[in-house]
C-alpha cells in the first residue's frame, strides 16, 4: 500500500488543488483551446467571458469594485516587478523591511544601481512584526513608496499593514503590499483599506495553477504606473503605442488562459468556503503543530507566539541537525514534505541568525492538511530526535 504523502510546503505552492481547479484547466486544454481577446468564435468568446469572471471573482474576494484594475500576469514576482519598475523614478526613496522576499529585495537592488533610488530597510521586533512607528520615522520628503510583505514566508508573522497604510496615506506616500503568503489566507478588504498596489501569485493561497499572478491597482495611481511590457493586446491594433485602457495597458501578449481559468475556480472555491472558515481550519492544525513541537527537545521555533499574529508557516532549527538533512529524513522515511533553506529571504535569516547554518526547516500548512497528518509529522520528529 502506498504511503500517504503529507504535503507541508504550501508556502511554496498549494497542493492538492480543488477538483474544480483541475477540471477548469482540463476544460480549456481539451474543449476551449482559444486565446483570450484575440478572436470572435464561440470558444474564444467563452474564454473571454471566463477571464472576465476571474477578474470579478478576485475583485469580490478583495473588496474592490473596479474590475479593470485587476491586472493579470505570470506570477507574484512579475506583478511586484510591474509595480516597482513601473512606479519608481530616478532618485526616489523607498522604505522596505528586512522581512522581505527576494521578489522585492532584488528589484530594489537593481533599481538602486540603475535609477539611483535610495532604500531604507526597517527591521522587525523579536516576534518578527514591524512596528508601524518605525516605518513612519523612516519617511522622508522624497519617499515615494513603502514596499512591504503582508506575511513573512519564513516566520509566518503578519505585518500590521492597515496601520502602516494609514501612516502612508497621512504622509502622501504610495504603498505596495506583497500578499504572496496572505492572499486566500487572510481577509484583505481594499474598500476599507485602499492600498495602492497589492500583488500576489495565483498558485499559493488562492489554489490556482502555477504561472498566474495578480496586481490590484487603485485608479488614482494608474497614471503614475508605466507599462513595463509592450506588445499585442488584441485592441487598437492600428496604433504603434501601448493602449492606455485597463487592463490591456499592462497585459501585452497572450495570457496563460488555462492557468487563469484554474485560478478562477480556485477563488470561487475560497469564496464558497469563506476565507475565515478556511483560515480557522488551517490555524487549528498550526496550533496542534506548534504545541507538539514545544514539547520536543532541541527545537527552536521562530515567529510570533500569539496565533493571531501569524499564519500556518512554522520555521524551526533543530540542534545538531542541518535543515536540509532533516528535510530529507522526514521525506524519505516518513513521507513528510517540507522545505529547508533560506526561502529566498536572506535579510530575514540575517536577522534571525540562521543564514550561516543552512537557514531553517519550514512547515507550511494548507487547507487540506488534517490533524492526523500533523500528529504523524510530530511522531516523525520524535522518532528522528530520539
Amino acid at each position: 500500500m502506498a504511503r500517504e504523502r503529507i504535503y507541508l510546503d504550501n508556502a511554496a505552492t498549494s497542493w492538492p488543488k480543488p477538483p474544480s481547479v483541475v477540471e477548469a484547466v482540463q476544460h480549456h486544454l481539451t474543449q476551449l483551446g482559444a486565446c483570450a481577446g484575440r478572436s470572435g468564435y464561440r470558444e474564444a468568446n467563452e474564454v473571454e467571458r471566463l477571464i472576465g469572471d476571474a477578474r470579478k471573482q478576485i475583485a469580490y474576494l478583495f473588496g474592490t469594485h473596479t474590475l479593470e484594475n485587476v491586472i493579470f500576469g505570470y506570477n507574484g514576482t512579475d506583478m511586484l516587478n510591474l509595480a516597482l519598475h513601473g512606479l519608481l523614478r530616478r532618485g526616489d526613496h523607498v522604505i522596505t523591511t528586512t522581512v522581505e522576499h527576494n521578489s522585492i529585495l532584488r528589484p530594489l537592488s537593481f533599481l538602486k544601481k540603475t535609477l539611483e533610488i535610495e532604500v531604507t530597510y526597517v527591521a522587525p521586533g523579536e516576534d518578527g512584526r514591524v512596528d508601524p512607528a518605525a516605518i513612519g520615522e523612516a519617511i522622508r520628503p522624497d519617499t515615494r513608496l513603502i514596499a512591504i510583505t503582508h506575511v513573512s514566508n519564513v516566520t509566518g508573522a503578519i505585518q500590521p499593514i492597515e496601520a502602516i497604510y494609514q501612516i502612508a496615506k497621512d504622509r502622501g506616500v504610495r504603498m505596495l503590499v506583497d500578499a504572496a503568503q496572505s492572499a486566500g489566507h487572510l481577509d484583505i478588504n481594499l474598500t476599507e483599506t485602499p492600498i495602492d498596489f497589492v500583488a500576489f501569485p495565483g498558485h499559493k493561497g488562492l489554489l490556482g495553477p502555477l504561472g498566474t499572478g495578480v496586481l490590484i491597482v487603485q485608479s488614482e495611481v494608474v497614471p503614475e504606473l508605466q507599462s513595463r511590457r509592450q506588445g499585442g493586446t488584441g485592441t487598437k491594433s492600428e496604433i504603434d503605442e501601448q493602449p492606455d485602457e485597463l487592463p490591456t495597458k499592462y497585459e501585452s501578449g497572450n495570457a496563460n488562459v488555462p492557468g487563469l481559468l484554474g485560478l478562477r475556480a480556485g477563488v470561487e472555491y475560497i469564496r464558497e468556503q469563506t476565507v475565515t472558515a478556511l483560515h480557522r481550519q488551517t490555524m487549528q492544525c498550526t496550533a496542534q503543530l506548534l504545541e507538539g513541537m514545544q514539547s520536543l527537545p532541541k527545537i527552536r521555533i521562530f515567529g510570533p507566539e500569539n496565533l493571531e499574529h501569524r499564519v500556518g508557516v512554522v520555521s524551526i532549527q533543530v540542534e545538531a541537525f542541518d535543515p536540509h538533512e532533516l528535510a530529507t529524513a522526514l521525506d524519505s522515511a516518513f513521507g513528510v514534505q517540507c522545505r529547508a533553506g533560506l526561502h529566498c529571504a536572506p535579510l530575514t535569516h540575517q536577522h534571525l541568525g540562521t543564514i550561516g547554518s543552512g537557514g531553517t526547516l519550514r512547515f507550511s500548512l494548507g487547507i487540506f492538511n488534517t490533524p492526523p497528518q500533523i500528529e504523524r509529522t510530530l511522531d516523525a520528529l520524535r522518532t528522528i530526535l530520539k
